[in-house]
């Protein structure tokens, strides 16, 4: 029998870590030529929006296929399915349903970028929007860093009232709600952007030096969550798709500028085979953009990791 997962069997953040070395095994196949991860696919349906699809997979001693599919569509919850082969016996493994697998596979890749990019003894998280992905992101931080402090910043107070209560609780750390995005990124070793804004919310006045920075918002060159003067500092750019970011319906937020040129692959820096932090002083981008396979091999883990319980 396939086994179907929803969002209630992934509640929580216990699974982050098995994500999170998912998503590092994924981007050393990616380095080695052994994935496969085209850009997003989308089809549209007039009038009503698209399904659009990610497929990919990795090959090796235990070979993986799948996709995810989402919808669009207005006026509906959007809704998540991820299905996952195993590719050397035509096995269908699992289905995952609903929208937590997805943020918890865009956590796992921002925990890889943070273990590679951020301060090896960075304690301290700004987050600046407190939706899922933010949430997601923090316990990926907390995975891979000895974090003991987290400042919030969303637009909403109570949102972000509720996120530190909730992340306190689930997590063990200290969190707080400031009034400001500058109040959050300040003194933090590692600052998170998950928003929705078209305009930038930080620029490099607002960073402590040697920061690290994760944006999973808007990255186009008409709306941007960051100021272009993070990119200017930054001595390392990384995203995790190159070939995503030129897929971009509205050009990504770099192109054409030599800081698009110096941009590498995230799975590169994992493998050991491009540049990495190398000094406390170095502010580090990654530009999150979303690696097609990522989330099937996340899926497997998972699917893997609750074998033999109820699942």
């Amino acid at each position: 029998m396939t086994t179907i997962l929803d969002d209630q069997k992934l509640s929580g953040y216990s699974l982050m870590q098995t994500a999170i070395e998912a998503v590092a095994a994924f981007m050393v196949a990616r380095a080695d030529g052994k994935t496969v991860s085209p850009p997003r696919h989308h089809v549209p349906f007039d009038g009503h929006g698209d399904l659009v699809f990610t497929i990919g997979g990795v090959s090796g001693d235990r070979p993986l296929a799948g996709f995810r599919v989402y919808d669009t569509f207005t006026g509906n919850e959007q809704t998540q399915i991820v299905a996952v082969w195993s590719a050397d016996d035509a096995r269908l493994k699992g289905v995952v349903l609903g929208e937590r697998l997805g943020a918890i596979r865009t956590g796992a890749i921002g925990g890889v970028a943070i273990r590679h990019l951020s301060p090896p003894d960075a304690k301290v998280v700004g987050l600046i929007g407190s939706g899922l992905q933010a949430r997601m992101q923090l316990a990926a931080a907390a995975s891979v860093r000895p974090i003991r402090k987290a400042y919030i910043y969303s637009r909403d107070a109570r949102h972000r009232a509720a996120f530190a209560e909730d992340m306190q609780a689930q997590l063990g750390l200290e969190v707080k709600p400031v009034a400001c995005a500058k109040d959050a990124a300040k003194e933090a070793d590692i600052v998170i952007c998950a928003t929705s804004s078209t305009r930038p919310i930080l620029d490099m006045s607002d960073l402590k030096p040697g920061a690290h920075i994760n944006t999973l918002g808007p990255k186009t060159i008409d709306a941007h969550e960051l100021g272009l003067d993070v990119a200017a500092a930054a001595s390392i750019i990384a995203t995790d798709s190159k070939e995503q970011a030129r897929s971009y319906a509205s050009p990504f937020f770099l192109q054409g500028s030599r800081h698009e040129q110096r941009m590498v692959e995230l799975s590169d820096i994992v493998a050991g085979r491009t540049t990495h932090r190398t000094s406390s002083d170095q502010t580090t981008l990654f530009c999150s953009v979303g690696l097609a396979g990522t989330e099937v091999a996340v899926a497997a883990a998972i699917l893997d990791s609750l074998s033999g319980k109820d699942a």
